[in-house]
Formats: structure tokens, C-alpha cells, sequence
């Protein structure tokens, strides 16, 4: 609820168990009732069944599926928005026609970020993810000029522990950028 009061447009729910940031289904339904209905409830899936996506979105209100594994397009939900994650480094940018709502574009892990260069003038909704922190976010958003901005290492005071106050400045700066 941090994050909301801070203004962030999607708040994202983590179903990968190996994550320090994994929620379960039933932790979440204690006070995902209090999200207003104006920020995007987004569920974070790394080769997941489509019928659990499916289920949680039902239970939770979700949005989106945020997908990271090795889905293919046929098994992208039938209901709802998708978000493809791609890992980014030495692969090349993914065509902008991959069948999804957005691609999010990431590094390849331990919170660095890729060159923001190459998510620039994409012809689709590009979400930038990846080593994205406070002191960073206003350079990239400028660089790259993406539909929306992702963080979760970024804004923590350990692993799977946001701080609020990165949090604030995260998302402050990122709407004023």
C-alpha cells in the first residue's frame, strides 16, 4: 500500500516460489481488496500453468500476466492483459510483434541494468526492468522513452523487503520524468 500511496500505476505479485518476493494466493487476499481499482494488479509467473494463471486472476482481481519463462503465445491466458518478459544482454530486443499487451525488457539478473538504448523507439508498449533504482530511473525513462518502468531489487532493504521511502523517491521520480 506504500507503493499506492506513492502513486505507482501497477503493483506486481510475485507466484515464482525460488523468489525472495514470493506471495501466495491466500496471503494476498487478506488486503488486495484495498488496491483502488485505478492500479493494475499484476501476477508474476515464470512457466506457470495457464489454468493457475487463470485462477488467480479470478481470486485476486488481477490485471495482467506477467510472464518470464518459456511460454510460448498459445499458452498466454485467455483472459486479461500479458506482459512478456525478455531477458536482455547479448540477445537481441524480441520483435515488437510478439503477441503480448507489452514487453518487459529486462537485465540479465543481479540488478544490473541492459542499454536502454535498444528498448528506444519500439513500435509497442515497452516496460523497462532491470537494476532500475532511484538514482537511475530518471536517466533510463529519458534514454529510452518507455511505455512503463519496473523495479523490485531497486527499492529494497533486503531481499523481498521494500524500503519505503527508495520506494517514494523511486516512483515520485519516475512520474516527474
Amino acid at each position: 500500500m506504500a507503493a499506492v500511496a506513492a502513486g505507482a500505476g501497477a503493483l506486481g505479485f510475485v507466484f515464482y516460489a525460488p523468489s525472495p518476493r514470493a506471495t501466495k494466493v491466500e496471503t494476498l487476499l487478506e488486503w488486495i481488496g484495498d488496491v483502488p481499482a485505478h492500479v493494475l494488479r499484476v501476477g508474476v509467473y515464470v512457466n506457470e500453468a495457464p489454468a493457475v494463471i487463470e485462477a488467480n486472476a479470478r481470486a485476486l482481481g488481477l490485471h495482467v500476466a506477467q510472464l518470464h519463462g518459456n511460454e510460448t503465445p498459445a499458452e498466454h491466458p485467455a483472459t486479461g492483459l500479458v506482459w512478456r518478459a525478455f531477458r536482455l544482454g547479448e540477445a537481441t530486443v524480441p520483435q515488437a510483434e510478439y503477441p503480448a499487451d507489452a514487453l518487459l525488457l529486462d537485465g540479465l539478473g543481479n540488478g544490473k541494468p541492459f542499454d536502454w538504448k535498444c528498448a528506444a523507439g519500439l513500435n509497442c508498449r515497452v516496460i523497462l526492468a532491470g537494476g532500475l533504482t532511484p538514482e537511475n530511473i530518471r536517466q533510463a525513462i529519458e534514454t529510452a522513452r518507455p511505455w512503463g518502468v519496473d523495479t523490485a531489487s531497486g527499492v529494497e532493504a533486503s531481499p523481498g523487503r521494500k524500503d519505503h521511502a527508495r520506494m517514494k523517491k523511486f516512483i515520485e521520480t519516475a512520474l516527474n520524468s
